[in-house]
């Protein structure tokens, strides 16, 4: 499946790459976790040259120096921004101090926005994100806010990150019956080592017909291969933020390599294929600080994975998920009461509560 085999982006008309290209790692940054101009435009000009259309960045990545490098690359070549999808996000303050400088209220998703246009060197964003939470402004005023923003051609689609599923249900409801622009995709962590968003937001996702779109699909690069047990890591210029695996984690680990031995694949190929074999509309996204590391990321698309293999990934990286998910299974809700069940699957939970129940 190459990168020109375009899905839609969940209850939309917008079509995109199975794979979007994460931007984080564009421009350099005294952590030394991003790359040069130059390398940021060999892999966008790979990812774009092998038919990729979907760019994702943030207002605060690097500074604002990853959207500028975005912004340079498409304004010297003429014409080429209207045939990508160019994503960015709203909520960090890029000027402390200002209280109004960043988060979810009127004013600063405006001003925050005309930052991000300014940089990208463009008059619309295809798709722009709340990147987290702000429980200061109501939620009411942050839809109404992208409603007015979409009306005015200043951006196209809408969607959240890193948002708790009760906020995400309210907003798109509210959305829905007031007739203003509901949301299309949520960003969400998700991988083999991080799989707690099935407890609510990827049910929440499928039942409302949004696509999922996982951030660090290879957990900060754990499962890209070049963790190994007992091994140092060569070239990981994030191990001094994001630490090193666990033993639980080693064990998932362990598991993808195994599999990537049996079809000829690297790790990295192999935890993208899982994410793309979930139910309903997955698209990850992929970074890299080198062009190799992108071709890498890239090869997932060029595996797939057998009932049993994915079964043996599923049962190892089975997350623990908090109340009441474990009461209604992982992805559907299941029900029995007194022997009958429902959606074909038995409950554990509701014959011991029944058990001596008087009925009326």
């Amino acid at each position: 499946m190459p990168l020109d085999h375009y899905v839609t982006l969940g209850r939309s008309g917008l079509r995109v790459s199975p794979f979007a290209l994460g931007a984080m790692t564009f421009g350099e940054d005294p952590g030394g976790a991003g790359c040069s101009v130059e390398e940021a435009e060999k892999i966008l000009a790979s990812y774009l040259d092998l038919g990729g259309n979907f760019i994702d960045t943030a207002n605060f990545y690097t500074n604002g120096h990853s959207e500028k490098i975005l912004g340079d690359f498409f304004a010297a070549q003429p014409g080429s921004r209207g045939h990508v999808v160019l994503a960015s996000k709203f909520f960090a303050n890029m000027f402390p101090g200002d209280p109004n400088g960043g988060g979810a209220g009127r004013s600063s998703i405006v001003t925050q926005l005309d930052e991000t246009l300014r940089r990208l060197r463009t008059d619309y964003l295809d798709l722009y994100w709340l990147h987290n939470w702000d429980r200061n402004t109501p939620i009411e005023e942050t839809m109404r806010t992208l409603d007015d923003l979409v009306r005015a051609g200043k951006i196209r689609y809408i969607g959240f990150s890193n948002t708790p599923a009760w906020v995400t249900a309210q907003a798109q409801t509210m959305a829905v019956l007031r007739g203003w622009t509901p949301l299309v995709a949520l960003q969400v962590e998700y991988s083999l080592l991080a799989r707690t968003v099935e407890g609510e937001l990827a049910p929440f996702a499928l039942d409302q017909g949004l696509a999922l779109v996982p951030w660090s699909p290879l957990k900060n690069g754990f499962l890209s291969g070049k963790y190994r047990r007992g091994a140092e890591v060569a070239d990981s210029a994030r191990t001094a933020f994001v630490g090193s695996p666990s033993e639980g984690d080693y064990v998932v680990i362990d598991a993808v390599a195994a599999i990537a031995d049996e079809l000829g694949a690297g790790s990295a190929a192999v935890a993208l294929a899982w994410l793309r074999a979930r139910e309903g509309e997955i698209v990850p996204i992929v970074g890299a600080r080198r062009v190799e590391q992108l071709r890498a990321n890239l090869a997932g698309l060029d595996v797939t994975l057998s009932p049993d293999q994915i079964q043996r990934l599923d049962k190892v990286s089975a997350p623990t998920l908090n109340y009441p998910a474990p009461m209604h299974g992982t992805q559907r809700a299941m029900l029995q009461f007194a022997g009958t069940t429902v959606d074909g699957e038995p409950s554990t939970v509701y014959p011991p509560l029944l058990a001596g129940v008087v009925r009326y």
